[in-house]
């Protein structure tokens, strides 16, 4: 299943009828034809009454294809960094806390951007990929586009002792290292496809 953050509702795409949980503020809607998929799309997610919205067809590929042939995608990559005392870097922007990701430069490797981002955005060097992680996607609008963006995500490494500085150019205004004992404040105050990266952590 692949799910979808899109303002306040999650779009889930699958091809598993297991995968729907039933409740009044869920709905399940069938996809015989992807034509109709976008039509259904722009009905359901105006109707407030329901927050989860589950697409089902057999071939989960090409739904996720159809569905995205109506936004302008974008990919980022970035990173769940843990150092040697078990502790997680996260950034502050925009009133949120967030994970360091950004947007793939034309012809850079996913790999290489993640840990590219993670370096710009807090500041710090020695970094390690551990694993890939399930990749995220968000819906948003920008200059009345509507924008796709799937992040991939990777558990990594960090040896690198030095300070923390926030990238302030990109709105960044702290950057710290929270124990799993402090992950509540970021649960309170944070996005939901970061809650999705974050039930990595054991």
């Amino acid at each position: 299943m692949v799910k979808v953050f899109s303002l306040n509702k999650t779009i889930c795409l699958t091809s598993n009828l297991m995968d729907y949980q039933q409740r009044k503020d869920t709905v399940l809607v069938r996809i015989h034809s992807l034509d109709e998929l976008q039509m259904m799309y722009d009905e359901l997610v105006n109707k407030n009454q329901f927050i989860e919205v589950y697409y089902y067809h057999e071939n989960e590929k090409l739904l996720l294809t159809s569905f995205s042939a109506a936004f302008k995608v974008i990919e980022a990559a970035g990173g769940l960094v843990k150092n040697k005392n078990g502790e997680y870097l996260f950034i502050f922007r925009n009133g949120k806390w967030d994970l360091p990701k950004g947007k793939i430069e034309k012809g850079e490797g996913i790999k290489t951007a993640a840990i590219r981002e993670v370096e710009e955005e807090c500041s710090v060097g020695k970094l390690k990929i551990v694993k890939e992680l399930e990749s995220t996607y968000h819906t948003y609008h920008q200059d009345e586009k509507a924008i796709l963006k799937r992040t991939y995500w990777f558990e990594m490494l960090c040896e690198d002792e030095s300070a923390l500085i926030p990238q302030e150019e990109e709105g960044i205004t702290e950057v710290k290292w929270l124990s799993k004992d402090q992950l509540s404040q970021v649960y309170e105050n944070t996005f939901e496809s970061i809650k999705e990266v974050l039930k990595s952590v054991h």
